[in-house]
This record gives C-alpha cells, sequence and structure tokens, in this order.
C-alpha cells in the first residue's frame, strides 16, 4: 500500500476489508469506503407445484390409445374394446382430466403436459401449495425466492437512496410470465421447479402485504495506479455487487451522483490524491535506486574488489553497451527489459541476431516500454516496423519468443536476467549517437540477491497484469493470437501452471500444442522440470480431446517433442508420465502406434 487508510475518509468497521483490497496489488488505494443502507421488499406469495406418481395400467393404456389410435377413440368405444364397462373407462378419464393429461372433450387427446408425463411412465398428482417469499432487490434489479423470511432489522446507517435516486418499484408478482417466475425459483436454488424430474410450479399468487426489510452495504471508491483509473465498487459483505457497482460507475459517469457527497470525498482528494499516489510509486522506484547508488559507492570503497561476489557497480561511458550486451548473452531462461520508449540504434542487427540466438536456446524475452500514464497519451510510440522485427524473433517451435508490452509510467531504464542480474539507470542509457557511445550516462550493475529480486518483483507483476487483461480480452472476442500472446508472457515468467489451468477452466483445447510449445521453451532453459505437476494435468485433458480435432496433428507433435525433451534429461521421468490411462489415450489420438512399447517409444527419444 502506498500510504495507510487512515487520512481518508474509511467508515472503521470497514478497515480490514480495505487492507484485503489494497493486498491484492501494489497498484491499488482505496481512497473512501463507506456503509449504508437500502430496503429490499419482500413478498409472501404461494405456489402451486404438480410431482408426478407412476401411472396405473388402465391409466397407461387410456393415453396411450388416445396418443396411437387414428382417428383418437372416445370413451365408449375404448371400453367396447377392452370390454369393459364404461363407468370405469369414465371415471378414469375423469381423473386424467382434471389433471390436465387428457384434454376437456372427446374424443380423448393427450394434451402436451400429459404426453411429457406419460414419457416419464408417470402422470401428475393433483396440485399442492407452498408458501415462499418473493425478494425484490433493487440493486440487483432482480426478484429472487426463498422459504425462510428476512427478518426486519434496525440498521442505523445513511439511507442510500438519500444520496441516490433507486428504483423501488416492484414487479406485481402476479403480473409476471408464469416462466419467467419458474426460472427465477429455478435460479434461487430452491427444488420446487424441477421439470427434469415432473416436478413444476403451475401458479403463483401474492398470499399478504409487502414488507421493506433494510439490508446493509458498502461503497469502496478504489484508485488503479497502472490503470490510472477510479473506480467504485459496491459490496455486500465479501461479495461485489458487479451489477450495482456498473450502474453507479455509469451513473458518476454522467454526473448524475457525487462523490464528494456519497463518500465525504473533496474535489482536491479526487483530483489530486491519484496524482499522490502515482509519485509515490515512482518515488518508490526511485529509493529503491537510491539505495543501489548507495551500495555501489560501497564496492566502488572496497580493496580487493575481486573478492567481492554480490556487489552493486556504476558503469560509465562505453561499458554500458559492451556490459548490456554481455549481460544478456550469460541468459539463460528469461530476460525482462523495460524502456520508456526503444531507440532505433538499440534494435540493430546486431541486438536482433543476439536475441534470436538466446531464443533458439531457450530463453524468452520480455520488453515493456511506456512513459505515458495512458497508451492514447504516449507520444513515443515503438516504431510499427521495429516491433515487426521484434516479433519475428522465434522459438525453435514456432512461437514469437519476444514479447513487446506496452506498460507505460515508468521513466526507468531496467533489465533483469535469470533473476540475478540487474541493470537500472535514471537517464537515457540506451540513447546513443552515431558511434553507440552514451551520452555521458551511468548504468548500475547489481547483484546483490534482495535489490535484484525486489526490482524482479516488480516488473514481473507488471508483465503478469498485463497477460491476464491479454487473457481477458482473448476470452472475450475468442482471440487465438491474443491467447498465444497471454500463454508466452506466463512461460517466459515460469507461469505455465497458470496457462494451462486457465486452458481448463475455459476448455479452450485448441490451445493445448501451443501450451506444449511454450513448456518445451521451460523445458530446454531447463526453467521447467521434467516432473512438473503440470505435464501429469495435461496428460490428464487428453481424454476430453477427440481424434476429430482439426488441431490433433499439433497436439500428437507436441506431445511427442515434450516426453523426447524430458526423456532426454531422465529417461525415468518421461517413462513415470505414461501410466496405463495415458498410454491408452495416446494410443486414441495416434500419438503413438498400437504396436508402440513405452520403453521402446521413450528411448527412442533419447
Amino acid at each position: 500500500m502506498f500510504f495507510t487508510s487512515f487520512a481518508k475518509p474509511i467508515d472503521d468497521n470497514l478497515r480490514n476489508f480495505v487492507g484485503e483490497i489494497e493486498a491484492q496489488s501494489s497498484s491499488l488505494s482505496v481512497l473512501a469506503a463507506r456503509q449504508f443502507r437500502y430496503s429490499l421488499r419482500q413478498t409472501p406469495v404461494e405456489v402451486s407445484i404438480k410431482e408426478p406418481r407412476q401411472f396405473n395400467v388402465l391409466e397407461e393404456f387410456i393415453i396411450r390409445a388416445a396418443i396411437e389410435f387414428q382417428p383418437p377413440p372416445t370413451e365408449d368405444e375404448l371400453a367396447s374394446v377392452l370390454g369393459l364397462d364404461s363407468v370405469f373407462i369414465k371415471t378414469t378419464t375423469a381423473t386424467l382430466r382434471s389433471l390436465q393429461t387428457l384434454s376437456p372433450t372427446s374424443p380423448l387427446t393427450v394434451t402436451p403436459e400429459g404426453r411429457s408425463f406419460y414419457e416419464k411412465g408417470s402422470v401428475p398428482q393433483p396440485p399442492y401449495p407452498i408458501q415462499i417469499n418473493a425478494i425484490t432487490d433493487p440493486l440487483s434489479d432482480k426478484i429472487t425466492f426463498q422459504s425462510e423470511s428476512l427478518n426486519e432489522i434496525v440498521i442505523n446507517l445513511p439511507d442510500l437512496a438519500d444520496f441516490i435516486t433507486i428504483d423501488n418499484t416492484i414487479a406485481d408478482i402476479t403480473s409476471l410470465p408464469l416462466e419467467e417466475i419458474q426460472t427465477s425459483i429455478q435460479a434461487s436454488g430452491l427444488a420446487l421447479h424441477v421439470p427434469e424430474e415432473g416436478k413444476i410450479v403451475t401458479s403463483c399468487k401474492v398470499v399478504a402485504s409487502t414488507q421493506k426489510i433494510w439490508r446493509k452495504i458498502s461503497i469502496f471508491i478504489i484508485f488503479d495506479a497502472f490503470e490510472d483509473k477510479l473506480s467504485i465498487q459496491i459490496r455486500n459483505g465479501q461479495q461485489i455487487l458487479e451489477s450495482a457497482s456498473n450502474w453507479l460507475e455509469v451513473l458518476h459517469a454522467e454526473g448524475k451522483i457525487s462523490l464528494q457527497t456519497l463518500c465525504k470525498l473533496s474535489k482536491e482528494t479526487i483530483n489530486c490524491e491519484p496524482e499522490t499516489i502515482l509519485k509515490q510509486k515512482n518515488t518508490e522506484i526511485e529509493a529503491r535506486l537510491e539505495n543501489i547508488r548507495t551500495k555501489s559507492l560501497e564496492t566502488a570503497t572496497k580493496s580487493d574488489k575481486k573478492s567481492v561476489v554480490c556487489e552493486a557497480i556504476q558503469l560509465r561511458n562505453g561499458q554500458i553497451s559492451q556490459a548490456f550486451l554481455e549481460v544478456l548473452n550469460s541468459a539463460k531462461s528469461q530476460i525482462l527489459i523495460y524502456y520508456p520508449w526503444v531507440n532505433q540504434a538499440v534494435v540493430n542487427e546486431k541486438l536482433l541476431t543476439l536475441l534470436q540466438k538466446l531464443a533458439n536456446r531457450g530463453v524468452w524475452i520480455l520488453i515493456g516500454y511506456g512513459i505515458a500514464r495512458r497508451q492514447e497519451d504516449e507520444d513515443k510510440p515503438i516504431p510499427p516496423e521495429m516491433e515487426k522485427k521484434l516479433r519475428a524473433i522465434k522459438t525453435l517451435d514456432g512461437l514469437p519468443c519476444v514479447q513487446v508490452l506496452w506498460l507505460g509510467d515508468s521513466h526507468v531504464k531496467e533489465v533483469i536476467v535469470d533473476q540475478e542480474i540487474y541493470l537500472c539507470g535514471s537517464h537515457n542509457w540506451l540513447s546513443y549517437r552515431g558511434n553507440y557511445l552514451p551520452l555521458g550516462e551511468s548504468v548500475y550493475k547489481v547483484t546483490i540477491p534482495l535489490h535484484v529480486q525486489e526490482a524482479y518483483e516488480f516488473l514481473a507483476n507488471r508483465f503478469q497484469n498485463n497477460a491476464e487483461k491479454l487473457w481477458k480480452n482473448s476470452l472475450e472476442n475468442r482471440d487465438y493470437k491474443l491467447a498465444i500472446k497471454s500463454l508466452c508472457v506466463w512461460g517466459a515468467l515460469g507461469m505455465e501452471d497458470i496457462a494451462l489451468k486457465e486452458i481448463q477452466k475455459n476448455n479452450w483445447f485448441e490451445l493445448l500444442p501451443v501450451w506444449l510449445n511454450v513448456a518445451l521453451q521451460g523445458l530446454k532453459s531447463k526453467n521447467l522440470s521434467g516432473d512438473s505437476a503440470s505435464f501429469k494435468t495435461a496428460l490428464s485433458l487428453l481424454s476430453q480431446v477427440s481424434i476429430e480435432e482439426a488441431f490433433i496433428e499439433l497436439l500428437q507433435q507436441g506431445w511427442r517433442k515434450v516426453l523426447g525433451a524430458i526423456a532426454i534429461n531422465n529417461p525415468e521421468t518421461a517413462l513415470n508420465l505414461l501410466s496405463d490411462e495415458v498410454w491408452v489415450q495416446f494410443i486414441r489420438l495416434k500419438i503413438v502406434q498400437e504396436s508402440d512399447s513405452r520403453n521402446d517409444f521413450i528411448l527412442y527419444r533419447t
């Protein structure tokens, strides 16, 4: 958190919630939090319910005859066929008509409801009544039903309706279509309307007057420093009321509510506090850099420089470009880079060749850029032709190895390699003249684990947040290319397990071959172990994949490569992944041939 909540208009009993919200991300700060009350409407209603019972032999015969005989018979004709007194037939048909199973007039015709029950081997019993409560919630703008009545309690809080116009119009329950009532009862979790079991709500009526019931809610005003965005959140306890929150944000955007009045936020606070937060965020970065500068001076005073293993040293002039390339070339698995902007002189053929070399040996590269707070305000975007060259760098398995992402709102230039080496500077240390020399500026090369880890966590968190946004957008639009970008960022951050969980959660199995190629890059760099639980999870998903899928060939190739990469380092680990269940799926999906043995399959790939 950037600063404590106590200087802000926050109700005392909401401080724990505020702490939880701000703990979710270093970019979040709650500017205000207040509690209110608002009123629900509770209306006692009586619903009639039909349930099935198994039909007897005569009922079954009558219904079957009404369905199959052409033309449909009368009661007398059916009695004649059966050799029974028509009184027996008429008594039974009268019962079936009272249950709406047969149409009210002769000849005998089965109603749609009767046919539905007959297909289940039953007929409906006479309906019986149950009293429940209809709850109208103006914030959720929906009606729910529950068995127990809400208790009337006194809540001494400000009434939200005094600040915001809330539509408390109660829908006339009896005027609602029966289908809508049935759907609401099902959604409320009451086992009163279960059509698949033949249990049906047939009517609903109001049986008592409506009561006003007070409920407590909380409103939070939240600022996201990374997004430079103010949002309003309404909660009922821990539950976020999404539709109500969106409604309040729309009202605020339209100027129909005042945060000053609603949450005691002054205009100065609304306008200035986000600016203060953003400045403090950069101040934290500067404090970290100042600590590094201090360490570099301590290192410089040591007489025996060779004895210094973990250090922070200052590089100047011609040392910078040489150190930059040497540090990149030392990478084994991961490079994170942040520039406010990328100079054409930096992304030259020499650097592109080096990055491709790194990609070939399993190194992921993430490049973040941007100095403006909003991407649309960025006056120095990466030139499209430069971005195209960077994205053309592929892994040996064809994935884009370099991801270029706008993160924004930082002037610091940073490079972190394998979470072991950190290059940083507060000046334009990558703005070179024609002789490729920096303009008399300095950079710090840090190998002190604590400082490297602090820098890594800060920058990695920003990349991770970006990946989550990309994934959300890819899901909304089912954008395959955008999804690949998300998976590659997660892979670069060593979060292959998160990528796989999202694929599984959203049943987007078309991305499994992509995930396997992401995992391959991790295996090559030895940043991902062959005994990772992710591989067992991925193998368990094979049973949900059809051999007819368009991506099946890519999936086959992917698993052969992955098992091969694992087997090269540890054949036993690869063999252990091939359980009986997995081997059955490998044969079904033609990843292997039926004549293959597990030992030969692994041996061939070593």
